[in-house]
This record gives C-alpha cells, structure tokens and sequence, in this order.
C-alpha cells in the first residue's frame, strides 16, 4: 500500500514541537504525571518478564512459557510445572527506534514522528524509575544510517537518550527495519527487554525473521504507530498526496466509494500481515495511533502487562 502524506496537513499541537528543550521537557512533565498517577504501587517493569532468580514452581497454565517448565517437579508430581522467578532488577531496556522519513505524517492530533518520540519518552520513564538502564538504536532513513546510543541508568541519561532521538537527522528513504532489529542482537546482551517503535510499513518478511531471533533471549514489544489516513480515505474530492520517502506527488479521487473501499481492504490486509507476523515472533503488540491518547492506550497496555504477570501468565 502507498506511503502517503497531505501535502498541506492541519495544523495540530506536536507533542515534541520544534525538538526544543521546552519541549521535550514538557513531554516528559506530561508522562511522568500520567504514568506515576495512573500506574500506582511497586515497581513494575513493561513486560512480564521472567527475570533472573529461580522462586518456586506451581502447575502450568495455558499461555506459560514453556522455557520455564519445572522438569524435576513435572517427573515428581506427573503433572506439568513451571518455574517461578523473582524479578530482576536491574534489566536492561534496549529500543529500535525506526525514524524514516514515512513517520513526517500526520492528520490526527499529533504526526506519527511525535507519537514515536513519546513512546520513548514513555518508556524511558518506566525503565529508570526501576532503577534499570535503557540504550537505543535509531534507524534514520536509508542504509547505512543508524545511531548507537549506549545503555545507561539514571533521569539525566534517559532525558539525553530522549533528546538525541528526538533531534535524530532524517535523511531520504527508508531505514532497514530488519537490519535495526538484528542489531539488538549484536553483540548478545544478558537476558532483558527489547522494544521496536516503527510504522513497520516495510515488508514483514524483512524484519519478521530478526524479530524472531530477538524474541529468544529477549522479552520484545513492538509499538506500532498508525495513522487513521493508513486505514482509510475520507470522502473529501480530490486530493492531493505526497509520498513522504520518494517526495513523489500525487492526486487521489477519494470521491469514489470503489477506490476507498479497495483502499480500505488492502490496509485491513497490510495490518493484519503486521499483526501476525508478530504473532509469529511472541512479540507483545502495543498500536499507538495519532488521533488518540496514547499514553492512556499505553497505560492501558501496562496495566493489562501487570494483570497478566499476577495470574502467572507471560502473555
């Protein structure tokens, strides 16, 4: 399906702005009210993951990982158990943040570049305030073309980690979603989370397979950024588009109820190809889109992430 954008979108706030100071220090005031006053209790990482000290078993339960069955008990007992395991403290978070130039887009509240800064901003938050340390791969557009930020702990190195995504140059053309995804996986980490943040508008068959790959050491989340205009066209005449990546321009006739509905049918198609390919690689599914809140959709997410971990379920 086309990668399109308005020529002339509509104006809307922009949760980064200008990439100023300002803010991206009124971005992170935002996050950290909503997700401490939304998100009350212990320390509770974004993924249930297993961590790193064996704790005591108990039967298996659909949705277990069976990486962590009890073989010993299991013989004893005849009947499966898996391993329960005290949470680690002290994980490493390492994101994949896919900043191509398809991200310059936007008809919602927000451009889908910003909704992508402040699912960084987001999870850079909820890893230091556990004490954890958190780095970054940033694909910027084209081959070739990526920025290593290294993992780190503390406020004052998650807030440089957000500032040096955020005022990441984008060059012409589309990073190699699969490529940033394999470089989590070089060189090997201790077990920890690994998150991608992309539109994942290239072709699953690129980064399934590095998913995958990253999915058997790594607990891994994949935030999915979308635009409603990538899931259907409004009925507004003519319309004028641009391809954000090539900078070709085009004029589209959303007056016509076929082409929408064909438009409709292969997004519907293009999503669901997504959605199971990570599926397919036991990644987590968070979609973020620019005409909702996104930190609630994420506060949401987090809540179901810790509802799943209290009945012993790692999905």
């Amino acid at each position: 399906m086309a990668r399109a954008a308005a020529v002339t979108p509509p104006t809307r706030p922009s949760a980064t702005g200008d990439r100023s100071g300002a803010a991206l220090a009124r971005l992170q005031l935002m996050v950290t009210r909503k997700l401490d006053g939304l998100l009350q209790g212990d320390y509770a990482g974004l993924l249930p993951g297993p961590g790193s000290e064996a704790g005591e078993s108990r039967e298996y339960r659909p949705g277990d990982d069976v990486r962590r069955m009890d073989w010993p008990v299991t013989a004893r007992t005849t009947m499966p158990h898996v391993r329960r395991t005290v949470a680690d403290r002290e994980l490493e978070t390492w994101l994949a943040v896919d900043m191509s130039a398809s991200l310059d887009f936007g008809t919602g509240r927000w451009l889908k570049r910003d909704v992508a800064v402040a699912a960084v901003a987001a999870l850079a938050h909820l890893t230091v305030r556990g004490g954890n340390r958190i780095g970054a791969v940033v694909g910027t557009g084209g081959p070739g073309t990526m920025l290593r930020l290294p993992a780190r702990s503390g406020r004052k190195e998650a807030q440089g980690l957000l500032r040096a995504v955020a005022g990441a140059e984008v060059r012409p053309g589309r990073s190699d979603l699969g490529a940033l995804v394999d470089t989590l996986n070089r060189p090997p980490r201790r077990r920890g989370v690994a998150v991608v943040i992309s539109d994942f508008l290239a072709p699953p068959q690129q980064w399934g397979r590095p998913l995958r790959k990253l999915r058997v050491r790594h607990d891994v989340l994949a935030v999915e950024v979308v635009d409603p205009r990538e899931l259907e066209l409004p009925d507004v005449g003519v319309l004028p588009v641009v391809d954000p990546e090539s900078g070709e321009l085009h004029e589209v006739q959303t007056a016509d109820p076929g082409l929408r509905r064909r438009y409709a049918e292969a997004a519907a198609a293009q999503r669901g190809a997504i959605a199971a390919e990570l599926r397919a690689a036991g990644a987590a599914h968070l979609r973020l889109r620019t005409d909702r809140d996104w930190l609630l959709d994420m506060v949401r997410f987090v809540a179901a992430q810790r509802h799943a971990r209290t009945r012993g379920t790692t999905r």
